[in-house]
């Protein structure tokens, strides 16, 4: 069973217009706890993000910037320090997920993209949710007897037809280990590689007994 980004995303997500100003938003921002707005057009689509980081280069940057300062900062976060409204600061295009994905497809995107959230937003744009990256390691929190009954039951029965009792799968702290004689050592692998994708699986143990050669 994979988690999906529908199951653990936010609904209750505090976004902004485009033209919502520099201090509207950093007003909402300690309001509302939140570290990102996601900025939308008049039909509620996606088409930006603002986030604490883009706010705080105004006041980083305020004032007269110092000659050798210039060389090092990017046109774009001097752009950043004179925009008046989420237009202005949004970051564009924004890294966006769909409902039906895989919690581990929104992690890897987040990884990729180096980003901390993702705007979730149905076939149109049309946003729906957030997920975040306390979210997304969220299906870590899944109980370990969940897991075992996964691997032994959804796994190693319903999958590759093995008898669970010809294996002892035990789950620590999300760590399992997988103990047995598999009939055959790609029947053996199989199941190692499957368990390692299991919700919630930390790490898999191999301790199975494969057949010789």
């Amino acid at each position: 069973m994979n988690a999906i980004v529908k199951d653990v995303m936010s609904t209750h997500v505090i976004a902004v217009r485009r033209d919502a100003t520099f201090k509207e938003m950093a007003s909402r921002l300690r309001e509302q706890r939140v570290s990102a707005f996601p900025v939308l057009d008049g039909d509620n689509k996606v088409i930006g993000i603002v986030s604490e980081a883009d706010l705080l280069t105004k006041e980083a940057l305020a004032g007269e910037i110092p000659a050798a300062f210039h060389t090092m900062t990017h046109h774009r976060e001097q752009a950043k320090a004179a925009a008046l409204t989420a237009a202005d600061l949004m970051t564009k295009p924004v890294v966006t997920i769909r409902p039906d994905e895989t919690v581990s497809h929104a992690a890897r995107l987040m990884y990729s993209r180096r980003v901390k959230r993702l705007p979730v937003t149905a076939e149109d744009g049309t946003l729906i949710g957030i997920v975040s990256r306390a979210d997304v390691l969220s299906v870590f929190s899944r109980p370990d007897a969940d897991i075992r009954h996964e691997i032994t039951q959804d796994l190693i029965l319903g999958t590759y037809l093995c008898d669970p009792a010809h294996f002892t799968v035990t789950v620590k702290d999300g760590i399992v280990t997988i103990e047995g004689a598999p009939e055959t050592t790609a029947v053996g692998r199989d199941i190692i590689e499957s368990a390692r994708h299991v919700e919630g699986v930390v790490a898999v143990r191999d301790r199975l007994t494969y057949p010789h050669p």
